[in-house]
């Protein structure tokens, strides 16, 4: 048999976080232990029916089972432009400010691929989603973290950057509300970041899948294309996943400064065939219709959140109360010698899947993520099998 060897960039990466997660969730599971799987974001409510019957109707159309658009059909991009102007107040170009993508995880990682050569500085906002920094190492690129820690409110400190390392920059991965700390950001921060990346041209990726689900009506986590000059530097990154409980149909979007845009597309032309136009039929519902579900979702995970919440404290662990996202970012309790053996131990002894902070970056090192997929009763299970262990 012949000796086949990965390639070095595929021997570099470390293991992809949920992936080792799962090994020691069915490893548990095969003893006959109940599950309460609270690692990974991934919503347990159902799509709702009208965009499962738009996409029924759409998977009939014969005209639907050919090659899509790899930047995906007009009419999608429309319904996007439409949202963006309904909810942030954002005029868009559908035609040249919008992109379809096959999860908004696809278009993240791609996008590095137009714009960064061996070499090349990213600054990334660490804890983070592991995929920002992949493609950027897999094509020889530089990463430059910037920790966010509970001492300065989950916000990168831009003012660390020296003004050589912005020169070198091309790029800066942003993620509010934040996935793993929850954490939002004011708008002084986005005014502050546009600032800067005018200044030394750099691109502003902006990871903001969990915009829509938030707890105060009155204070809606904002796109940084409303902001004055957002839309010079950013290409914002968005998804149905979250929103409408869509994580399986891999449907999202890319929006922003056309330049930016264009590249993402010319990845994409060469890269995949886009999206099932069914899909994107259906989705073009969801973006329509689907506010009102939306409203039900956040009523639902701020009941969760509450739950847990008082849960965790009564128990005497330190957490966020946070404003947005469907995550619970807690600190690791005393004894333990890294979050990782702690949630090892939760999920062994207790069959609760959480996730070890240290597993989206350094700086999360000493807290564990809760992700509220599993209802209130189920929830307040969790909590107290995870309290007995403390």
């Amino acid at each position: 048999m012949p000796s086949f060897q990965l390639a070095d960039r595929i021997k570099a990466l470390p293991p992809y976080l949920f992936a080792q997660i799962d090994k020691v969730k069915e490893e548990v599971r095969s003893r006959g232990v109940d599950i309460i799987s609270l690692g990974i974001g991934d919503p347990d409510m159902p799509t709702p029916d009208f965009i499962i019957d738009a996409l029924a109707q759409s998977a009939r159309n014969p005209a639907n089972h050919q090659y899509p658009s790899y930047i995906g059909m007009l009419a999608f991009r429309q319904a996007v432009a439409d949202w963006y102007k309904t909810r942030f107040g954002v005029e868009l170009d559908p035609k040249s400010e919008v992109i379809t993508l096959i999860g908004s995880k696809e278009g993240i990682a791609h996008f590095p691929l137009a714009f960064t050569n061996p070499g090349d500085l990213a600054i990334v906002c660490t804890p983070n989603y592991p995929v920002y920094t992949v493609t950027t190492e897999f094509l020889g690129g530089v990463v430059k973290y910037l920790p966010l820690t509970d001492d300065n409110d989950y916000l990168p400190d831009l003012d660390s950057v020296t003004s050589d390392e912005w020169r070198r920059a091309k790029m800066i991965y942003v993620n509010y509300p934040n996935n793993p700390t929850a954490a939002t950001a004011p708008d002084a921060f986005y005014e502050k970041l546009i600032a800067i990346a005018k200044e030394f041209d750099v691109i502003v990726v902006h990871d903001a899948a969990y915009t829509e689900i938030y707890f105060d009506p009155a204070n809606k986590p904002r796109s940084i294309l409303e902001f004055p000059g957002g839309k010079d530097v950013a290409i914002e990154f968005h998804s149905l996943s979250k929103t409408y409980n869509m994580t399986g149909w891999r449907i999202g979007m890319a929006v922003g400064n056309p330049t930016l845009v264009a590249g993402l597309g010319k990845v994409k032309e060469n890269m995949d065939s886009g999206a099932f136009q069914a899909v994107q039929e259906a989705s073009i519902a969801a973006l329509q219709q689907g506010e009102p579900y939306a409203e039900q979702f956040r009523a639902i995970y701020k009941e969760r959140r509450d739950v847990v919440v008082k849960a965790l404290r009564e128990a005497g662990v330190q957490c966020r109360n946070p404003e947005a996202s469907f995550y619970i970012w807690s600190k690791t309790p005393a004894g333990f010698a890294s979050s990782a053996e702690f949630v090892t131990k939760i999920i062994q002894e207790t069959g609760v899947v959480l996730t070890p902070g240290n597993g989206f970056g350094a700086p999360g090192e000493g807290y564990f993520r809760i992700s509220l997929t599993v209802d209130s009763e189920r929830l307040k299970e969790a909590v107290a099998r995870i309290s007995s262990k403390l």
